[in-house]
């Protein structure tokens, strides 16, 4: 049972998404859902065939807008979280502003970058990276926020100055934190990327999307949701070994092994 339990947890996004389309389809036809309203997979599947150029085109250029916005948004993040962690006085100060400025829509920030950049790259690298370095500045701090008084204080009347505490005891810890974050910030660029190409580009899958809707092409939209989830995919799936690759030692064993 042990042996097979294994197989069975690699066999299950796969049977999952299987069953999931084969739901899918047969409920299309079986309540006679209209292909405008919902297209069944294999209208789906034949988009991605007759179109497969412009998706494959937009994908990456998608993708290449959220990466970059992405590498941005880790190192800023990164500084950023080890500033607001290094000082409480820095924490109070600067975590409000964060909090504040993360509650806005970033699709409202969009025609303010077009005003400042013009449409097309630039403005969908940078939303990318508003929307997705918050997850990064807020793991970060909160890593090292867990050091506990009692620890710092016997590490300092052993001799261990704020800057060694740091390097040797609140980056090690902040690590977990760090990088599982990463998980959630690509997902989120994701979204920074589309909602740019969707507003102010000529490129990408949200552009493409937006110019299917305008012809009334509803295969293709889902056949650019579909590119786009198998990017987010592949991308948290990256970053999650990226975790167990490096921080396996703060993980269950159970998980670790997963």
């Amino acid at each position: 049972m042990n042996q097979r339990l294994p197989i069975m947890v690699r066999l299950a996004p796969w049977l999952f998404t299987i069953a999931l389309l084969v739901i899918w389809e047969a409920s299309v036809y079986i309540f006679k859902i209209p292909t405008f309203f919902l297209p069944p997979p294999t209208a789906v599947a034949k988009a991605f065939y007759d179109y497969w150029w412009p998706i494959y085109n937009n994908s990456l250029f998608t993708l290449s807008t959220t990466l970059i916005g992405f590498a941005l948004a880790v190192g800023f993040g990164l500084l950023l979280g080890l500033v607001i962690g290094w000082s409480r006085t820095i924490y109070a100060g600067i975590y409000p502003l964060m909090i504040g400025f993360n509650a806005i829509p970033k699709v409202a920030v969009v025609p303010i970058l077009v005003l400042w950049f013009g449409i097309g790259f630039v403005p969908a690298v940078l939303t990318a990276f508003l929307i997705s370095f918050f997850p990064i500045v807020v793991n970060v701090a909160t890593g090292l926020a867990t050091i506990e008084p009692e620890l710092e204080d016997v590490l300092k009347a052993l001799g261990a100055s704020k800057l060694d505490i740091m390097r040797k005891v609140g980056i090690p810890r902040s690590l977990p934190y760090f990088f599982g974050s990463l998980k959630v910030a690509i997902t989120l660029a994701f979204v920074g990327s589309v909602i740019s190409e969707s507003i102010a580009s000529n490129y990408g899958i949200g552009n493409l999307m937006l110019q299917a809707q305008a012809q009334f092409q509803v295969p293709l939209i889902f056949a650019g949701l579909v590119a786009l989830a198998i990017e987010g995919i592949v991308m948290y799936w990256a970053m999650a070994v990226l975790e167990r690759r490096m921080t396996g030692w703060a993980q269950r064993s159970g998980f670790a092994q997963g």
